[in-house]
């Protein structure tokens, strides 16, 4: 267990030996806006009901306002979309500027590609120590079939 700062590093660069994905949860913020941000600590929950889940860190400049939303979508990314995945991890960016987004259930901005997509209503919010997992209901899903965009060790890869 990380107690200092070193052994937090170490902590995380041997989290970092599980490969995964990539995601891209997006919802409509408090005022309305369109927010989002790049999530690798995605995953499925169960199948009956269908839940996922993913985890957002206390200190991600949009918590407020994705702790407030009742509805998001989670898009798994293809291997091609590394730089929309560097442009979702940034904050203070318009992220959203050139991108051309549908509207999802509840107005949620849906991304024009990915490899599958999850259009959620939250059902569950927990602690999680410096992070708070958030469980979703998925309401509809598309399956696009591409080949996933993955994280391994501080580097993206492809399958």
């Amino acid at each position: 267990m990380p107690d200092n700062k070193q052994n937090s590093i170490d902590f995380r660069n041997a989290l970092g030996s599980f490969t995964t994905g990539v995601t891209i949860v997006t919802a409509l913020g408090k005022d309305g806006q369109k927010i989002g941000m790049t999530v690798n600590s995605f995953n499925s929950v169960s199948l009956d009901p269908a839940l996922v889940l993913w985890s957002i860190d206390r200190d991600a400049n949009c918590f407020e306002d994705f702790i407030a939303a009742e509805s998001y979508a989670i898009h798994i990314l293809s291997e091609d979309q590394q730089k929309l995945s560097n442009l979702f991890a940034k904050s203070g960016e318009d992220k959203f500027a050139g991108i051309q987004c549908s509207q999802g259930l509840a107005g949620v901005p849906i991304l024009p590609h990915y490899s599958a997509c999850f259009q959620c209503s939250l059902e569950h919010q927990y602690e999680g120590g410096d992070h708070i997992i958030l469980v979703g209901k998925v309401l509809e899903f598309v399956d696009n079939g591409h080949k996933p965009l993955v994280f391994y060790r501080g580097q993206y890869s492809a399958i």
